[in-house]
């Protein structure tokens, strides 16, 4: 990343807002302006700070995450906490099944129609005690 873009707020949040995968017009509606704005916001050096707060809000992280984002950093913490990665000196996380989400989709259908049998034995006392 150059200086110039070191600098750069506008060119910050379109980096932050990107990799949230939210485009100019989602953000453009979050603020309440229109999307040619946020265009002007994001080519923009210096943002005031109450508007960079709401950018901040919307985008999910702090101002001063805005602030001092960086690439390199984005992509060292990607390096150090993915969970094959070599250099990851932390506790490793299993994020593997302990069961077949197929056999809870069963479970849970069957469950569903036992209570619906259920009903329909009440429904039928109901009717047949009147």
């Amino acid at each position: 990343m150059s200086t110039a873009t070191k600098n750069h707020i506008g060119r910050k949040i379109s980096r932050i807002r990107e990799l949230r995968g939210m485009k100019q017009e989602a953000l453009a509606t979050a603020l309440g302006i229109s999307q040619q704005a946020v265009s002007n916001i994001e080519n923009s050096e210096i943002i005031e700070d109450e508007k960079l707060h709401k950018i901040a809000e919307v985008l999910g992280v702090s101002a001063d995450a805005i602030k001092n984002y960086s690439d390199e950093t984005v992509l060292h913490n990607i390096q150090n906490n993915y969970d094959g990665s070599v250099i990851n000196a932390g506790p490793t996380v299993n994020n593997n099944c302990t069961f077949n989400p197929l056999d809870k989709v069963v479970e849970l259908y069957e469950r569903l129609l036992q209570a619906e049998k259920d009903k329909v034995t009440y429904l039928e006392k109901l009717v047949n005690n009147k």
